[in-house]
């Protein structure tokens, strides 16, 4: 469906807005309590966003001497002796880092020591003597632990092995003990932690956690504080970054029983409620790593390892501790090597608190929106909304990343916009379908209607014709009648009549109602029943004293307001005498057996039901044998063609002067008069009365041979009529 939207009324349209509108109030709520932290979809845009911006910098502070696959290729495979674990700090040492952070854990003695070694062997008790004289590999990493600034590792467990060793964290901002307490059980929490050996722990500076919480496989949160039952535990980098520093102790914040920040010295961290901080990741870049082996063999320039900070971890293939991050994979060693950059130039990206709000916020403005400007477009300009609403929140988030960090969810709320439209859709198509169903019905009783009508008209078209007189009913030689009628709709307001005075005299009329159609059409028949009852009542009477009293019957009761013209006459069969009287009617033709053409101007006045009780006089005229008078209505002489151009009485004149019957006249004008009209709709009811005399045997009126004898095959043909829709 791309074309328009399916029209519907304003009460349903107010329906599907005020059912839009609690949709959208509801995903609101929803937004604002923030159910979308249980949803995968929004950490899944903020990776897209880390994606999309990943951080950049131009040098690091950091130098991760990485036990890589070359180093093991070259002096062994590992675990080394933690002699030479001791080597290479002492190597690393002699560039003067600010601290050296240890990425390696160490719970056990070193198999690998004399000690250990001979301790398994069959050796005499000379040898073993004087091997247990020599110091032990974990002790000589012990001194070089104790002469450097080094941290070490620690990890949360569900028990703690070896005991527990962290600096002390004094905590500000609490107001008893129950608001600590509410304070730590919401960081990430531990029942014991594993560290290395309580020799190797006692000989280093720091003590740092190295356990993260990995969330649907990617890792996202570092904790800069942790509580293992119920003691605060550092972050390796945040310990890394106090042993630089040269402080003796850590501080957190809490504010409203809510951690919110870790104190270094003078430099304050921001942290999340559990503890956290959420760092920008860069991508992998090599110029952070250094390998072991080119460290020991004095490889490497003073450049590489002169920095505040060093992490030694393991990274080779098969043994390094790999981890997902927003940006890709990479080793665990340089996810604290990327924690310790954040902290140095304090780009964590941040949540606001009022995040959930802002979100709802900005989906009730555009849900309103949609609101209230889909129901009034097409479909197509309704989705180009939609996409646009979609495009604002996404554009919206984008631009708070890339400015300042912040992240704000616009997927959900863009899911939860598309849901709205769906349904706001899905309401708008419902109702107007069933606005169709109810047009359909409605547009089918209609029809039902119509036809009902329809029939009724054809029926009341048919018994209009009915009533109008057969010209072969007369049965008389002496004359020739013609005549059609044929409505501008199913009935008309046209009428023709004739009958019999008496065996001599022949009574005819022509009229037209004011209008169209079925009030035209009754009236039509009421007044040609009271014109002919008024006929056959008083049939001696004067014509124009009998037309009189048809004014006064036909207006009687006549609220409506019609008007009728009509031109009627009485023709003495035996002698032609025409009397006529015209009441407003178009004048007829008299066409005389020669083809001369006149008018009958003379006689009557306005239409009947125009003045009351007016006095209408009648006139006479003598017509000769082969004489014809034919009578048109309006209907003729005011047809238009489709340029709405008039038939004109020209017309009729012209095939009146080639008549040789009546019949002949009638079909030859209602023929003609469809030929100008063509397809244009009929303007008017077309009548068309003629009346041919042929003359007496026995009667008067002047013989047309004595004018112009016709031929011996001239005869006045049979009477005939033509009958619109018979």
């Amino acid at each position: 469906m791309t074309g328009v939207a399916p029209a519907t009324p304003p009460l349903a349209t107010a329906r599907v807005r005020l059912v839009a509108i609690a949709v959208a109030v509801v995903l609101a709520v929803l937004l604002a309590l923030d159910v979308a932290r249980f949803v995968p979809l929004r950490e899944a845009w903020f990776d897209a966003c880390e994606r999309l911006w990943p951080r950049h910098f131009e040098t690091t502070p950091v130098t991760i001497v990485a036990i890589d696959d070359r180093s093991l290729a070259a002096l062994g495979h590992w675990p080394w002796p933690r002699t030479r674990l001791a080597a290479l700090l002492r190597k690393v040492a002699d560039f003067d880092p600010g601290v050296i952070g240890i990425d390696i854990l160490m719970p056990e003695a070193d198999p690998l020591s004399p000690d250990r070694a001979i301790a398994q062997s069959d050796a005499d008790v000379a040898l073993r003597t004087q091997v247990a004289a020599l110091p032990t590999n974990d002790g000589v990493l012990a001194g070089a632990l104790a002469s450097s600034p080094t941290v070490l590792a620690m990890v949360g467990t569900d028990t703690t092995t070896n005991p527990l060793r962290v600096v002390p964290m004094p905590v500000r901002g609490v107001r008893d003990d129950a608001d600590l307490a509410r304070a730590k059980a919401r960081l990430l929490e531990y029942d014991g932690a594993l560290s290395s050996l309580p020799s190797l722990t006692a000989a280093a500076h720091g003590w740092g956690l190295i356990s993260a919480e990995d969330t649907q496989g990617i890792l996202r949160h570092v904790p800069l504080v942790a509580n293992v039952k119920g003691t605060l535990v550092p972050g390796l980098a945040v310990e890394m970054w106090r042993v630089a520093a040269q402080v003796k102790s850590l501080r957190v914040s809490v504010t409203d029983g809510v951690v919110s920040g870790v104190q270094i010295g003078p430099r304050q961290l921001s942290a999340q409620a559990d503890g956290s901080a959420r760092p920008w990741f860069s991508l992998h870049r090599e110029e952070r790593f250094v390998p072991a082996v080119d460290v020991l063999n004095g490889k490497v320039s003073a450049d590489a390892l002169h920095r505040s900070f060093v992490l030694i971890g393991v990274t080779g293939l098969a043994l390094g501790d790999y981890v997902w991050t927003p940006v890709g994979k990479m080793p665990g060693v340089e996810v604290h090597a990327q924690v310790l950059e954040n902290m140095t130039d304090n780009v964590f990206l941040s949540r606001p608190g009022f995040a959930p709000i802002i979100e709802a916020i900005a989906l009730l403005a555009v849900a309103l929106l949609a609101i209230l400007l889909v129901p009034r477009f097409s479909i197509r300009y309704g989705a180009l909304l939609a996409v646009a609403c979609v495009a604002a929140l996404v554009g919206a988030a984008l631009a708070a990343f890339r400015a300042d960090r912040l992240l704000f969810d616009a997927a959900t709320p863009a899911i939860a916009f598309a849901l709205l439209f769906a349904t706001l859709l899905g309401l708008q198509l419902a109702e107007a379908t069933r606005h169709r169903k109810a047009l359909q019905q409605t547009l089918q009783r209609e029809r039902e209607a119509a036809a009902r009508v329809a029939g009724e008209l054809q029926a009341a078209r048919r018994v209009q014709l009915d009533t109008l007189p057969r010209p072969e009913s007369l049965h008389d030689d002496r004359v020739e009648i013609a005549a059609t009628m044929e409505p501008a709709r199913e009935v008309g307001g046209d009428l023709y009549d004739f009958f019999r005075l008496d065996d001599d005299r022949l009574f005819f009329m022509i009229g037209d109602v004011s209008g169209k159609g079925l009030s035209a059409s009754m009236f039509m028949a009421v007044s040609k029943a009271l014109c002919k009852s008024t006929m056959l009542r008083a049939h001696d009477g004067d014509l124009g004293v009998l037309l009189s009293q048809a004014n006064v019957e036909v207006g009687r009761d006549n609220a409506s307001a019609f008007f009728v013209t009509v031109f009627a006459g009485i023709l003495d069969l035996r002698t032609g005498v025409l009397d006529y009287c015209n009441a407003g009617h178009e004048n007829p033709w008299r066409r005389e057996f020669s083809g001369t053409l006149t008018r009958l101007r003379e006689g009557g006045g306005p239409p009947l039901c125009v003045v009351d009780d007016f006095d209408y006089r009648a006139a006479h005229v003598t017509l000769a044998r082969g004489d014809l008078v034919c009578a048109v209505s309006d209907g003729v002489t005011e047809a238009q063609d489709a340029a709405n151009t008039l038939y004109g009485a020209a017309r009729v004149e012209t095939l009146l002067a080639r008549a040789t019957s009546a019949g002949v006249a009638v079909d030859a004008i209602r023929d003609d008069v469809h030929r100008f009209t063509g397809e244009a709709e009929p303007y008017d009811d077309m009548t068309v009365l003629a009346i041919g005399w042929r003359g007496s045997e026995n009667g008067g009126g002047e013989d047309m041979g004595r004018r112009h004898r016709p031929s011996d095959r001239w005869r006045m043909p049979p009477a005939r009529a033509s009958m619109a829709a018979r």
